[in-house]
């Protein structure tokens, strides 16, 4: 006869239905039942008075167990961000206040099924744009403008507010790949004199905080920078090459060699765009907003970039011991068009600067100038 415990392997059920059986069989006997068995007394009454299947092991009181406002805060969370145990815990402290260990979240998200986002390849193969553990501070950077009046990122009443009070339309960035360092300026309109007056800005700024290596820049096609045309993109470099600086396009359709300024972007959308321009009712104040979002995305917003680990720019920067000075870090937000009319008259073209020599002593002007 097979034995109880070799029944319970199978099916639990069964095996509790075999003992009552027996028990039956011999007049409700427990001790005969359980001799018969092999099996305790207590278990032969279990399978008379319980369940045929087992009870949850659940314990009735938890003290240590979370509380339930909290867990549903992590499941709301981790569902919305996609976010994983040590980033989703970092998130929560920054944005609540509220400190949950990283393992107390890896369980909750574990019991409640929340799993993580991923985005692959088409190869399924991992390809980084750099080798980002032998990257150094502002070697190679990225540029690319972005259109604020986007109606499918932006609230409706948001999108209105800015249209209405006539708020600037258009960001253009400057990201390090090294340290997530960004540098923002805005315009009402777009064009290559406003891209590459920007560059050459940043460049200035680096250079004057003793960045001293080559620096790389890469941009798209926009009509901003190059449009796509090797003539003009040849021309800029030609400018570029002065400050041991070089610019390259990334080929069309290659949008993915920009993933970590676009990825900036959709932060800029859902953390600052969303919320903050619909409080502002002039350039003014737009432009007071836009230098807090700057100093708060590079001193003050974690980032979970490769080889960034959740810490700052800041903090990643002072890890390298360069002798470069942190007040880089203190860049003004610029609207370029009010920059261009403090400093002269301006001509909209897309080639209105040939001479390299005179675009540094521009430029050179303007960083020098106590009214930026």
């Amino acid at each position: 006869m097979i034995g109880y415990h070799e029944i319970r392997k199978i099916k639990v059920e069964k095996a509790r239905e075999i003992v009552r059986r027996i028990l039956i069989e011999n007049n409700n006997n427990i001790s005969k039942t359980a001799r018969i068995l092999k099996i305790t007394r207590r278990t032969v009454r279990r399978s008379r008075d319980g369940p045929l299947g087992d009870r949850s092991r659940k314990p009735l009181v938890s003290p240590n167990k979370i509380k339930l406002r909290l867990e549903k805060l992590v499941i709301r969370e981790g569902k919305d961000t996609g976010y994983r145990y040590r980033r989703l815990s970092k998130y929560i402290y920054d944005k609540y206040g509220i400190e949950i260990s990283e393992n107390t979240i890896k369980v909750i998200l574990r019991r409640n099924n929340i799993n993580r986002r991923k985005i692959r390849s088409r190869n399924g193969r991992v390809r980084h744009l750099y080798d980002y553990k032998y990257l150094i501070p502002f070697s190679n950077m990225q540029v690319d403008t972005k259109h604020i009046l986007d109606y499918d990122a932006l609230p409706k009443d948001v999108y209105m507010h800015i249209q209405f009070n006539n708020l600037p339309r258009y960001e253009y960035n400057i990201i390090d790949a090294c340290t997530r360092t960004r540098f923002t300026a805005y315009s009402y309109e777009i064009n290559t004199t406003y891209g590459w007056i920007f560059m050459l800005f940043v460049i200035h700024w680096l250079r004057m905080h003793n960045v001293r290596n080559h620096i790389n820049i890469q941009g798209d096609n926009g009509v901003e920078f190059c449009s796509g045309s090797k003539k003009k993109e040849e021309l800029l470099n030609n400018i570029l090459n002065k400050f041991n600086v070089s610019f390259t396009s990334i080929p069309a359709g290659k949008h993915y060699r920009q993933g970590i300024i676009e990825n900036s972007h959709r932060h800029d959308d859902e953390q600052f765009l969303a919320i903050h321009p619909i409080r502002c009712k002039t350039t003014k104040q737009f432009m007071y907003k836009a230098q807090q979002w700057q100093d708060t995305w590079n001193t003050a917003r974690r980032s979970w970039g490769i080889e960034m680990n959740g810490i700052t720019p800041l903090a990643k920067f002072k890890k390298y011991n360069t002798l470069i000075s942190d007040r880089i870090f203190q860049f003004p937000t610029l609207l370029l068009d009010n920059l261009l009319q403090k400093t002269g008259s301006y001509v909209p073209t897309n080639y209105l600067f040939y001479d390299s020599s005179s675009i540094s002593v521009f430029i050179t002007s303007i960083a020098s100038s106590k009214e930026v």
